[in-house]
């Protein structure tokens, strides 16, 4: 094939322009991000880098496997566990009230032409800025601030969790209901059903298995978000390896990241599972 018959086949992309300026224009937009946070990945491979990556890794081996010291970590994963698992469990408790606050689907007033009041107006919106707040703050700056007012341990970290994920999970629980089929909801609303009925028997079978998959995900970040906040004194497994790093025990790192990535892929499997069972 000729060069020309090639421009007349790229030319002939009617988007082709688009995409040319989206390219120059996403480069423009990443070279000063670059620049502003001095990404410079060339200065791994240096001497003095590689030097310290080595001895680094070094530490880590052999792995530490003493009785007493698994007996600390299988606790630490457990607290891990129980940390997310409720922290989890009292941000649906928190996110459903809010949730049928801000739904537009179960709202009274969207039947017919009805306006909505407007104590009921401030209502939601203060419902719904307050599921901003609660999500905009990450986990970890209220574990600092929890640890702070009550003191290390796993009770920061599952007060961090519960907070933002409220606000997490009661945004996406009303997009996904607000994306659900409205048809049985509006008939059970116009008939006089209340909102509450609505929702058991109108909404709910609708998006019950896209709430549930919702909910199983989160709960395997907060896993994952609990070993964060252990470094800052919130608990668990993070905590203890922390406390193995500052002493420079890289076999004791290196067992309990082996743990981790086990505990992270059981999470992954079990929701999985759950999942599949929801087909």
């Amino acid at each position: 094939m000729n060069d020309s018959r090639i421009q007349t086949i790229v030319f002939k992309d009617p988007a082709w322009r688009s995409r040319v300026i989206g390219s120059l224009a996403f480069a423009l937009l990443l070279w000063p991000a670059l620049v502003l946070t001095e990404f410079k990945p060339w200065s791994l491979f240096d001497e003095q880098s590689l030097s310290a990556t080595t001895r680094f890794l070094g530490s880590f081996f052999p792995p530490a496997y003493d009785p007493e010291f698994l007996k600390i970590v299988i606790s630490a994963t457990w607290q891990t566990v129980a940390m997310a698992t409720t922290g989890t469990a009292l941000a649906m408790l928190a996110a459903i009230p809010m949730t049928l606050i801000v739904n537009q689907q179960l709202s009274i007033s969207s039947i017919g032409r009805n306006r909505m009041h407007r104590f009921a107006y401030v209502i939601r919106q203060i419902v719904r800025w307050k599921l901003v707040l609660l999500r905009s703050i990450p986990e970890l700056v209220w574990a600092l601030l929890f640890v702070r007012i009550i003191g290390l341990g796993p009770t920061a970290g599952v007060f961090a969790i519960a907070l933002t994920y409220s606000g997490m999970l009661g945004k996406v629980y009303a997009e996904i209901i607000e994306s659900s089929d409205p048809q049985a909801t509006k008939i059970l609303l116009e008939n006089g059903c209340s909102r509450m009925q609505a929702f058991l028997y109108g909404t709910l079978p609708n998006a019950a298995p896209e709430l549930i998959s919702y909910t199983i995900y989160r709960w395997e970040c907060a896993i994952r978000g609990s070993v964060v906040m252990g470094f800052v004194g919130a608990g668990g497994l993070g905590q203890r390896m922390d406390e193995s790093m500052k002493m420079l025990a890289g076999g004791e790192v290196s067992t309990m990241l082996f743990v981790f990535v086990l505990l992270v892929g059981v999470a992954d499997v079990m929701s999985h599972l759950f999942r599949r069972g929801l087909e």
